[in-house]
């Protein structure tokens, strides 16, 4: 098989998506990588982006010789809360970061109101909100660039994987320089490895296995057996050999074959959605509610819960899926939050959310028996206070 089927994904990616132009990537913090590192984001700048994330998300801006800057959450949809943005704009400010947290879109008009008037460019994280929509736009479209991943977790996967996309072509043609002069290719091993994982994940996967799936995972990455999704030296932060790598001709068959099933995807996760909107509802839980101009496509439902650990130690002696993201501002647990100049009480908000958030499933495997198990599960715990 040949790169040609790497374009046809890459074109038919930006052409889902709404961009001109898409570069595929081992990992999604690679495809953030090659945009910032496209922009000159370097030595001394600083990178505006929420204090409610994964660290891997926040190691390409360090890698770069840039400071993240951590900006508190709004607590409703755990996006960054554009009215604290612009006090943390210095004349270092190079870039702002907006994630679209768990697939709710954040507040764009806000962004790009800051963005223009300090002429400030925004990118947009698009890891857990493939198909969400901001007034009628899918998001990925509003700031310079944007990047997606398809690893585990996220609306569809290819094992790893992530894009970069733009419809700017001064930067797409200083994204593909970088790429074809420096991206490594995936070695045989890694395709091969990561061949074999999809198979299992595809076999084995269900909301009353995910548990007992995840601990093996985690235990046989550590041992080098696997392909992981995360390298230890990464929450040093350090680069790992070989991190700028290019997405393999495995993963992109893989990711043609998931957009052909996309629109069913997305209805899936609209139709689960409602329905834990529905059963909380019923048992009068909080429920999020958008402005009609936000169509989100949730990539887990987020709920807040009164004893968190609780709900995370009994879940999987109930056969319950049961996600814990986050597990702090800079997701996960392990993260040496110091290193990357967070200190304890810089983003309250999102220090709340990280102690009472637990998320529930909303893959194809999960349907309305599953939310029902969910929804009693969690009621037993109660909702947060």
């Amino acid at each position: 098989m040949s790169s040609a089927v790497l374009d046809r994904y890459a074109s038919a990616f930006a052409a889902t998506v709404g961009a001109k132009y898409a570069f595929a990537f081992w990992k999604g913090r690679v495809a953030l990588y090659a945009i910032l590192k496209a922009m000159g984001i370097g030595e001394g700048d600083e990178v505006i982006l929420p204090g409610y994330t994964c660290v891997m998300a926040v190691n390409p801006v360090s890698y770069l010789g840039a400071r993240p800057v951590f900006v508190d959450i709004e607590p409703r949809t755990f996006n960054i809360d554009p009215e604290r943005i612009e006090r943390h704009i210095t004349p270092r400010t190079r870039l702002i970061i907006v994630q679209h947290t768990y697939g709710y879109p954040a507040d764009i008009d806000a962004v790009q109101e800051i963005s223009r008037r300090k002429g400030i460019p925004f990118i947009e994280d698009c890891c857990l909100s493939l198909g969400s929509r901001f007034r009628g736009r899918l998001t990925g479209t509003f700031g310079v660039a944007a990047y997606f991943s398809s690893q585990w977790n996220k609306p569809y996967t290819t094992g790893l994987g992530g894009m970069a996309v733009t419809s700017d072509a001064q930067l797409a043609g200083r994204i593909r320089d970088i790429a074809e002069q420096e991206a490594v290719r995936p070695s045989t091993w890694e395709s091969g490895m990561l061949a074999a994982q999809l198979a299992v994940y595809r076999a084995v996967i269900y909301p009353w296995t995910t548990a007992l799936a995840q601990r093996a995972f985690r235990a046989l990455t550590a041992m080098g057996v696997v392909v992981g999704s995360s390298d230890l030296s990464e929450f040093l932060p350090q680069m790992p050999k070989g991190f700028f790598k290019a997405m393999g001709n495995l993963q992109a068959s893989a990711g043609l074959r998931q957009l052909r099933r996309l629109e069913a995807i997305i209805a899936h996760r609209r139709r689960m959605a409602g329905i834990y909107d529905r059963l909380l509802a019923e048992r009068g839980w909080p429920v999020t509610r958008l402005p009609d101009h936000a169509e989100p496509v949730l990539v887990r439902y987020p709920v807040r819960v009164a004893d968190k650990q609780e709900a995370v130690a009994t879940a999987a002696r109930r056969a319950v899926e049961l996600g814990t993201w986050f597990e702090c501002p800079l997701h996960p647990i392990e993260t040496p939050m110091d290193a990357y100049g967070y200190r304890p009480g810089m983003c309250p908000e999102a220090e709340r959310a990280s102690r009472e958030t637990v998320n529930l499933p909303l893959h194809p495997r999960a349907g309305e028996r599953t939310a029902r198990r969910s929804v009693e599960f969690i009621a037993r715990i109660g909702p947060a206070s």
